[in-house]
């Protein structure tokens, strides 16, 4: 007989390859990989056809930071800094900016509409407040279409570094529901010690990556990847050690590195660009079987209330307020609010208060999860029929084509 974790290999190999074949139904009708992935996970938990039994928010929220991790890592990695730096200010100003007002948004319409408290609300608003790249630039392979190279880049740089903010507000959030004697002042600390901590890290140890890389001189090809994980993982743990943002850190870490060039820089690059896919797959597949489908119907209303007040009111008023002052046309503005697709993100954020105790975590876990999946089924494959009638789309070479990857 088949051990458990025979079992195990066996079910998590059919449930990838199935995943991976399922790319090609992506790419044929414009649907984002994830709602397939997250489908395959749905129909194989307790209430699909597969009814395998899964119910471990502490499983899933490892693994789905580890996961996080390693994606950041690699989408930072392979943005490119020239095309960054002149759309820096923007993306900095929609990953704080933007996603404050998002939740702030989102969290007071969802404690009138669902009667939460408001701190529960901004909960919510916190946890759906960031943005996917990887569902936007597949929709757009897809339909082989790509929006100009500067607002490429502006959406890829904002969904690099809005993640970490959308972290240290969940956080945040959560500790003034479990500790309500937590002051003002305390928050406003714990978040400047978050992103400055992040940030430098990030910084030192992009350097250090490279130095270290060059330095080394080994024959061996194969030790570098492997050198690389190490070390992205070592930047997570040692940041968040010292209660900065380890997510922010990773990111940052990636982009610093890749601004010069670095031994085997092109295998390490394919290694982590294949890593992500697996993160990626693997984590939508957990996530999936962690849902539990009886329980979105009795919100399927409610959420399905929240994610258009989301995509027509709450991201484009970020939107707008973020860039007012950016001298970004007001098309472009209104291409990058459609684009603001929710994914993986947000649902490992709907973890949190599952492992915290708060009263009303259940509900926004499913909440959150039919947030995510209405807002890509809804925006995603319409995405280049909007920059076709904004009359902003481009139509790229094949080579320009093949440097759009998978990011979180």
């Amino acid at each position: 007989m088949p051990t458990s974790i025979e079992l195990i290999f066996i079910v998590f190999s059919v449930l990838v390859i199935l995943s991976i074949w399922t790319i090609k139904l992506s790419n044929r009708f414009g649907i984002p990989s994830l709602v397939l992935f997250l489908g395959i996970g749905m129909l194989a938990g307790s209430d699909g056809l597969g009814g395998l039994y899964f119910d471990n928010p502490p499983l899933v929220q490892s693994l789905g930071v580890v996961a996080l991790v390693m994606i950041l890592f690699a989408g930072g990695l392979d943005t490119e800094w020239e095309g960054v730096r002149p759309v820096l200010w923007k993306g900095l100003s929609l990953s704080t900016i933007g996603v404050l007002l998002t939740a702030l948004l989102v969290g007071v319409f969802v404690s009138l509409v669902q009667g939460f408290s408001l701190l529960e609300g901004l909960l919510l608003g916190a946890i759906v407040s960031s943005t996917d790249a990887a569902a936007i630039f597949m929709v757009l392979r897809a339909r082989s279409a790509q929006l100009p190279q500067p607002l490429t880049q502006l959406l890829e740089l904002e969904s690099g570094s809005n993640d970490p903010m959308a972290v240290v507000l969940t956080i945040a959030l959560i500790r003034l529901l479990t500790e309500p004697a937590t002051s003002l002042w305390e928050l406003v600390g714990f978040f400047m010690v978050q992103m400055t901590v992040g940030a430098v890290l990030g910084i030192v140890m992009g350097e250090v990556m490279r130095l270290l890389f060059n330095a080394l001189e080994l024959e061996l090809e194969g030790i570098y990847p492997v050198l690389s994980v190490a070390l992205v993982l070592l930047t997570y743990g040692l940041t968040s050690f010292l209660n900065g943002s380890g997510f922010l850190a990773v990111y940052l870490a990636g982009l610093t590195m890749q601004r010069k060039p670095f031994t085997h820089q092109h295998s390490v690059l394919r290694f982590h660009d294949g890593l992500a896919w697996l993160m990626q797959v693997t984590m939508f597949l957990m996530l999936g079987l962690q849902v539990f489908p009886t329980r979105l119907v009795p919100i399927a209303w409610v959420g399905l209330l929240i994610s258009l007040f989301l995509i027509f009111v709450a991201r484009p008023a970020s939107v707008h307020t973020a860039l007012a002052f950016s001298g970004t046309p007001f098309r472009e503005q209104m291409v990058v609010a459609w684009a603001g697709l929710r994914g993986a993100v947000p649902i490992i954020l709907a973890t949190f208060p599952l492992l915290a105790g708060i009263t009303q975590a259940d509900t926004i876990f499913h909440l959150v999860f039919f947030i995510v999946l209405t807002s890509v089924v809804l925006q995603g494959p319409t995405i280049p029929l909007i920059a076709r009638v904004l009359k902003i789309e481009t139509f790229p070479s094949e080579e320009a084509a093949s440097h759009l990857s998978v990011r979180t």
